[in-house]
């Protein structure tokens, strides 16, 4: 009998051996430390150095008697359904959606009119990429803690399904204020937090532009982290962190388009204004959109493990 130490951070062999594994053991990427001994799965500190070594006397016993081939399945009473599979279509879609999203971008306009009198193509250029730059780094770094920490403690499926929970309950409450018309809608940035925001959009400096950029994404996560979270979920399901930092970066990069666009028109000659008033016209139809694709995507991880 061999033990054999594998690194599946940096190395994507490893990487896909070790999914494939989870997989065919039903611990549906169950993080690290784990051993695969025979037809068990030790997951975790403690289960190793409680199991480990009678996990090896058995497998010796059950080598001994000649049943050399291991099994490629779990055993009955531990399988579970695989987890959703993640495609480019799942996240590519919903981050669209999520990047029309009113909150990060009525914070971008804001802070663009409070410049856009008095200031060159230049200026506005940078003051509203060091705002896009906060708001990419904090969304991507939020997206790489909640994945690794998720990733790493085995819990999986756990986070999956309450992902999913999530998703669904948010996706409900978006579409409740919809319909019932309200003018504060329940997922926006907090009250309490637009005092401390106008503050630096007042000063519109480039170090204050970043900050706000921070808040923004900190006081309006509740506004636009349901699709994330969601997203999230899913690829915790079947990827290890390594696989799915391109997704994170591609998922982040979509998001931010609009802000860009935005940022671009006010620098060439469009005035804010319109940009504002295409946010007010069209921000029940996008809260719409955005209920229903928290509520899909809620089914879709529902579905991956039950359907």
């Amino acid at each position: 009998m061999q033990l054999e130490s594998l690194e599946i951070w940096y190395n994507q062999t490893n990487q896909r051996r070790f999914v494939e594994m989870s997989r065919q053991y039903a611990t549906s990427n169950a993080g690290v430390p784990v051993i695969f001994i025979g037809d068990q799965a030790l997951i975790g500190e403690t289960a190793i150095r409680d199991r480990f070594e009678e996990s090896i006397l058995a497998e010796k016993k059950r080598l001994a008697s000649c049943n050399t081939t291991a099994p490629a399945q779990p055993p009955a009473n531990e399988c579970t359904t695989a987890g959703p599979e993640l495609t480019p279509q799942m996240v590519i879609v919903p981050a669209l959606v999520d990047s029309l999203n009113p909150c990060a971008l009525s914070v971008l306009i804001f802070l663009l009119l409070s410049i856009a009198a008095a200031a060159n193509r230049r200026r506005i250029l940078v003051i509203g990429g060091s705002y896009i730059a906060a708001v990419f780094l904090f969304h991507l770094l939020m997206g790489v803690g909640i994945f690794s920490f998720v990733s790493l403690s085995g819990l999986s499926k756990v986070f999956s399904l309450l992902g999913a929970t999530i998703a669904v309950v948010l996706g409900v409450i978006t579409l409740s204020d919809v319909i019932s018309d309200r003018e504060t809608f329940f997922l926006s940035v907090p009250e309490s937090g637009k005092g401390l925001m106008s503050h630096y959009i007042r000063i519109a400096s480039i170090p204050a532009a970043f900050i706000l950029g921070i808040l923004a994404g900190l006081l309006g996560f509740t506004c636009t982290g349901g699709i994330y979270i969601g997203i999230l979920a899913m690829m915790s399901e079947s990827m290890t962190m390594a696989a799915g930092l391109p997704w994170l970066l591609l998922y982040n990069i979509i998001f931010v388009l609009p802000l860009v666009l935005v940022t671009l028109l006010a620098a060439y000659g469009i005035s804010p204004e319109k940009a504002d008033t295409w946010r007010i016209e069209h921000k029940r139809l996008l809260r719409l959109v955005i209920g229903l694709v928290l509520i899909a995507l809620g089914i879709v991880i529902f579905l991956g493990w039950f359907g």
